[in-house]
């Protein structure tokens, strides 16, 4: 597998964390010196690994926080 670069320009918020001590993390990320994208997934606590996770765009992102605003929760998700 071919190495790759990332770095984690902004930690914007834990999610949630583990019983391994893994958090799910939204953070900005630059992969590859690329432009920073919105990065949605499970890290180690010293970042130095992750799992499989979901990259947006600022276009993605600003679409995916019109559709959270418009939808009920509790009317999706009820507890």
């Amino acid at each position: 597998m071919a190495d790759f670069k990332y770095e984690i320009k902004k930690n914007i918020a834990i999610l949630s964390t583990s019983r391994s001590g893994w958090n799910r993390e939204l953070n900005l990320v630059s992969w590859n010196e690329g432009k920073p994208k919105l990065d949605l997934r499970d890290w180690a606590p010293d970042h130095n690994k992750m799992s499989k996770g979901i990259t947006l765009s600022r276009e993605e992102a600003a679409i995916l926080r019109e559709v959270l605003n418009e939808v009920s929760l509790d009317e999706l998700m009820p507890e």
